[in-house]
């Protein structure tokens, strides 16, 4: 019965204001790489390197940011992230009015939007668990996931249509005003009760250890992470070249790229939906393994109908088949980690996750621009997508191959 109660207001808070930041991130996803590719001619090497800069500061300071997370309150962090990611986006629509807009400034405001992002995400996973119960976490990630797909349907589309009308760097101020709106929403969230006392004695480096030591030390929670980090490294080699290919060696146009997004947004959100009832059905530990060697073949079979022709039709819907596979992998791979972790870990433990899971990112998109520019973008992606396929390696290596309920769920 309890399933089928609201959840708490504090989370509903976080959720609106979480959805609202992620309808403006939608149209950057899009309209970033287009300044580059269309405004700044940006070679296939230059294109990765923007993608690099996007993801860099989950490898630089994903350590350290989930001590720092766990010392501060949360929400002054997460108000913060919003207000200097707002300013960096109006930055390059008003340096393209003063015909001074250049690659290394873009590189500069993804570099300081990934950094905003490392702090605001943990500090936001760590604040999750604080207000939803145990036995609602699978729901609510079931929520923020299905909302943040929501918002990416409609996102890349628009996207596509602000850019055509307005030129992409004006599509950006879209994203900084979502940005604001959710600055103004985050201060209402609330949590049931004090906060554990930041945690005292220990020095930075000792807290990283503790929080490497925790992921590092389970086997479920080892295979899930080097999992999550095979698949980044592989599937940002190809993200990195798509755009090259789509818009740059294609020459299709934003409305068409933005589609690719838009079904990988629309998959997501069905994968969402599914994926309580995936893991009831098949039991949690098969079900993840089924969801990243399934969305591998899908993801594989959609790079060779990537043309200008019916073939991209294909190609988009098995894109957006990939992601609904994968999202029970997600989702579940989550709530795992928040249902099991100390709370006093929580900060520490997301930023290691995301130090190792994300901070593969900048490593594979910084190989797909170079193997773009040496290869090409389509070949860039062959590897991307075959190398991705290894992803369920650790998972079958791990009890989680023959679980239906996975410990501490």
């Amino acid at each position: 019965m309890k399933n089928h109660l609201p959840l708490p207001a504090g989370f509903r808070r976080l959720w609106t204001a979480d959805a609202v930041s992620q309808a403006g991130s939608a149209v950057t996803l899009l309209a970033l790489p287009l300044v580059a590719i269309g405004v700044l001619d940006a070679t296939a090497f230059e294109a990765g390197l923007l993608v690099t800069c996007e993801y860099l500061a989950f490898l630089l300071i994903g350590l350290p940011a989930g001590a720092w997370v766990d010392r501060l309150p949360h929400r002054p962090v997460m108000v913060a992230g919003d207000l200097v990611r707002a300013a960096l986006l109006l930055s390059v629509p008003a340096a393209a009015w003063l015909d001074v807009l250049s690659l290394p400034q873009l590189y500069a405001v993804a570099f300081g939007m990934s950094v905003c992002a490392v702090f605001f995400d943990v500090a936001s996973q760590s604040a999750l668990p604080r207000l939803v119960d145990a036995d609602r976490l699978g729901d609510a990630n079931v929520r923020l996931e299905a909302t943040r797909n929501v918002t990416q349907i409609g996102g890349p589309g628009l996207a596509g249509v602000l850019v055509g009308a307005l030129t992409a760097p004006v599509a950006l101020a879209v994203d900084a005003v979502s940005y604001l709106l959710s600055a103004l929403l985050v201060p209402r969230v609330r949590r049931p009760g004090p906060r554990p006392a930041a945690p005292g004695g220990a020095g930075l480096r000792a807290e990283m250890a503790e929080g490497l030591r925790f992921v590092l030390g389970d086997r479920t929670l080892r295979a899930i992470t080097v999992a999550s980090a095979v698949s980044n490294l592989f599937g940002t080699v190809g993200a990195a070249m798509l755009m090259v290919l789509l818009a740059g060696e294609l020459g299709l146009s934003p409305l068409l790229c933005g589609a690719v997004f838009t079904a990988e947004a629309l998959g997501g959100l069905l994968g969402s939906l599914l994926t309580l009832r995936v893991a009831a059905r098949l039991g949690q530990g098969r079900a993840m393994c089924a969801s990243v060697a399934v969305s591998g073949v899908l993801w594989l079979s959609a790079v060779p109908l990537f043309r200008d022709d019916w073939r991209f039709a294909a190609a988009v819907a098995l894109q957006g088949l990939g992601w609904t596979a994968f999202m029970t992998f997600k989702i579940t791979s989550v709530a795992y980690r928040q249902r099991v972790c100390p709370e006093p870990l929580l900060g520490r433990t997301a930023a290691t996750f995301r130090f190792v899971v994300w901070g593969a990112m900048p490593v594979g998109a910084l190989a797909g621009g170079l193997l773009g520019q040496w290869l090409g973008a389509r070949p860039a992606m062959w590897i991307g997508a075959l190398g991705e396929l290894l992803a369920v390696l650790p998972l079958l290596l791990s009890p989680l191959r023959t679980a239906r309920a996975l410990s501490g769920a």
